[in-house]
């Protein structure tokens, strides 16, 4: 598979992309979402009421 050709950042303030931004200081980097430690577990639901409605 041919390496992707590195793309340059736009020079202007309307540059839409995240990467573009960052690399211009106009937005700090997007957070880095921790990983999942089992993302095949159920929910982590509250306990039901024992009280009929």
């Amino acid at each position: 598979m041919p390496e992707p050709i590195p793309l340059r950042p736009r020079r202007d303030d309307t540059a839409a992309d995240v990467r573009s931004l960052v690399q211009l200081g106009r937005e700090e980097p997007p957070p880095i979402p921790a990983p999942a430690t089992n993302p095949f577990l159920e929910p982590d639901w509250p306990p039901p009421d024992d009280e009929p409605a």
